[in-house]
């Protein structure tokens, strides 16, 4: 297992240098390696992963059996743990990362100027990129392998919570780049918990990272944005909202409902807050609520819920703010959609909200008024994944606006340049 030491400020510094010094002379070979050869270092590391599957099982222990000491919550603990269903999922993301189309060279834009020059925007890699990130352990596999398919080296600075079994699926990534004569130091991880470490990735480490992307809870995100010297790609929490319309089916949104909160209460795609179309409570309500009960969650209900539903507790004003990653969801009536769309705009975090409706206006509306990175009508928040929009995986959900929004995937971790070509031409 890996070692955990306590390092001066100036050991720290001179690790993350050195780091970022290697990772940065790794990007100009990996930004021209071939599809041919990133795919290979692909399919070595998911083989790697499947081969010490029991390796990291054993270091994911060791984490586990330290959250358990420290007192990590229910929800953190779910994030942490790796079973071999989970190992399995991590190597087949990772195939399907190297079936994804290159996205590197790839011509966006082209068209041709009256003076006869012709010109390209075309995609390159983003250079060096950081990526923070809490507890789970399988964004060192998916971060890793995304940035090596979109030809960027990446530095990985996992929790302390989950160290051991980064280190353990690090070390499959680092056999991969091996097997296809790839960098090694393409994909990096800090080996340390010290958090000056942190503090120096997001001073750039000397100009050596491009850009910034934290993974992990308010607290992290929020230092991130507020230190970092460098570009960053965030979200910084996934209040989700599911709203009931009064067209909805109603085992259709029994059946999102309690999918949306319960399936992994852990993800930012959970459902946090349930609004109800004052038109149909009579109806809907109760049912809904029942089947979230029957599946273990806790009803927190505003006043009117709470007269039609006893078995909740009262919400507060925190609720309608809480990300709870956890099985508890905060339950409002609104009037119609555009009570929930006003509701959404108040207290948002701009993630995931979803509408069940069979009107076909009312979810028109929806769309066209709910500015947030992932809309869904009839389709449960927990689809907010990478994976499940077929992009292999994803480092996050970036809720910003800048750059990449939505699942942070192949095609959100390049830039692009222009190409242009002449046959001689003088600017008069």
């Amino acid at each position: 297992m890996l070692k955990l030491h306590e390092k001066s400020r100036d050991d720290t510094a001179a690790t993350m240098a050195d780091i970022g010094r290697r990772a940065r002379s790794s990007a100009r070979p990996l930004a021209i390696a071939t599809t041919a050869a990133k795919n290979a270092a692909l399919l070595a590391m998911a083989d790697a992963i499947i081969a010490r599957e029991q390796d990291i099982l054993d270091a994911n222990a060791v984490d586990i059996r330290n959250g358990e000491e420290s007192g990590l919550s229910a929800a953190l603990m779910d994030r942490l743990k790796l079973d071999p269903a989970r190992i399995r999922a991590m190597a087949d993301g990772i195939r399907e990362i190297a079936e994804l189309r290159d996205p590197v060279g790839d011509v966006i834009a082209a068209w041709d100027r009256p003076n006869g020059l012709h010109i390209e925007r075309v995609r390159t890699p983003l250079g060096v990129v950081g990526v923070i990130y809490e507890s789970r352990p399988n964004v060192t596999a998916d971060a890793g392998a995304l940035c090596l398919k979109a030809g960027n080296p990446v530095i990985l600075r996992g929790g302390s919570d989950s160290l051991n079994s980064s280190a353990a699926i690090h070390a499959c990534l680092v056999e991969g780049l091996k097997a296809a004569k790839l960098p090694e130091d393409a994909v990096q991880l800090v080996p340390t918990a010290d958090r000056a470490a942190v503090g120096e990735m997001l001073k750039g480490l000397s100009g050596n990272i491009d850009v910034i992307i934290p993974r992990g809870g308010k607290n992290l995100v929020e230092r991130v944005q507020n230190e970092a010297r460098v570009p960053v790609f965030a979200h910084l929490e996934g209040i989700c909202h599911l709203y009931i319309d009064r067209s909805a089916k109603l085992d259709m949104a029994v059946s999102i409902a309690v999918n949306a909160k319960m399936r992994r209460t852990g993800v930012c795609g959970a459902a946090e807050t349930l609004l109800v179309d004052r038109a149909v409570a009579a109806t809907h309500l109760v049912p809904i609520l029942d089947a979230l009960r029957a599946a273990g969650c806790e009803i927190h209900a505003d006043a009117e819920v709470l007269r039609m539903f006893l078995d909740a507790s009262p919400a507060t004003d925190a609720d309608w703010v809480t990300e709870y990653l956890d099985a508890i969801i905060a339950v409002k009536l609104v009037d119609g959609v555009a009570g929930a769309i006003e509701h959404i705009e108040n207290f948002s975090s701009h993630h995931t909200e979803a509408i069940v409706a069979e009107d076909g206006k009312a979810v028109e509306r929806f769309f066209n008024e709910i500015d947030s990175a992932i809309l869904l009508h009839n389709a449960s928040t927990q689809f907010a994944d990478g994976g499940e929009f077929g992009m292999g995986a994803e480092i996050g959900i970036a809720t910003g606006k800048m750059h990449a929004r939505g699942p942070v995937g192949v095609e959100q971790l390049t830039s692009f340049k222009y190409r242009v070509r002449g046959t001689g031409q003088v600017r008069p």
